[in-house]
């Protein structure tokens, strides 16, 4: 039977560290890789330690990259893995490593861990992992902390939020605006953990959804889709029963919203 990803953590000869939680992460999402022929890329090589690892996890079949700013780290590089020396957070690093590496299947960063060095890699890698790839990006805890953060706003968590909108945005609004910066195209699915976010990719599922109908019975069953969410509308009618029909309808909208807003404030705070 082979061995979980904690119990070769566990028997390693190399010394590394990990937050106890991301085992069970680890093998949910990287099972289906085991055996395969694939590329797997880990930023932050430290003492070593993982490398082993992870290859012994993935099988002979894969590839294992090392990348670490630290030039000693190139000593730990053998025939079974790969060790390259280079920032994260230098876009041209990037395009190098790319050109000589090609398209990777898995990208784990437990690299600086600074909002730079995190938004760096996921806007540079993201479109060079190929389809059903991961990104996963650990320790994320750090966009809390003021040691590794440049400015709240710009955090990764909250960098990671804008492409949950990015993603939303490939329903097809009326008014739809395209994104500045925008991974859509790339990015299928997001899952957040703790300490760790994961990015699925897959360019054959990020097209524009289409609404699919069938042939069954259309029974003219009444939308009444907004209807819980309404105040009292009869009463707000009859006090504004000589305004005019459309104005009337965006001040019941307003009152609605306004009165919604307040029932759900607390829970976002």
């Amino acid at each position: 039977m082979k061995k979980t990803l904690r119990e070769l953590f566990e028997s390693s000869k190399n010394y590394s560290f990990k937050w106890e939680k991301y085992f069970d992460v680890y093998d949910n999402y990287f099972r289906k890789y085991q055996g395969k022929k694939i590329t797997f890329v880990e930023i932050g090589v430290f003492n070593g330690g993982s490398l082993s690892i992870w290859k012994e996890y993935f099988g002979p079949q894969s590839r294992i990259i090392g990348i670490d700013i630290n030039p000693e780290c190139k000593k730990f590089e053998n025939d079974e893995f790969e060790i390259i020396i280079g920032n994260q957070s230098d876009p041209i690093f990037w395009d190098k490593f790319f050109n000589k590496v090609g398209k990777v299947d898995i990208i784990l960063d437990d690299g600086g861990h600074t909002n730079l060095d995190q938004v760096i890699t996921t806007t540079k890698c993201v479109e060079k992992i190929n389809d059903s790839g991961l990104l996963i990006i650990e320790d994320t805890h750090t966009s809390y902390l003021n040691h590794y953060n440049s400015k709240n706003r710009y955090s990764f968590i909250n960098f990671s939020k804008k492409i949950i909108d990015d993603v939303n945005y490939k329903f097809p609004f009326d008014d739809h605006k395209k994104k500045i910066f925008s991974l859509n195209d790339y990015i299928y699915s997001i899952h957040f953990y703790e300490s760790i976010v994961i990015f699925e990719i897959d360019r054959t599922k990020t097209k524009e959804n289409k609404l699919l109908n069938n042939d069954g019975v259309f029974h003219n069953i009444k939308d009444l889709s907004f209807q819980a969410n309404q105040i009292n509308i009869k009463r707000l009618k009859s006090l504004m029963q000589n305004t005019p029909f459309g104005k009337m309808n965006r001040l019941i909208k307003k009152f609605a919203d306004f009165a919604n807003n307040k029932k759900i404030k607390k829970f976002f705070d």
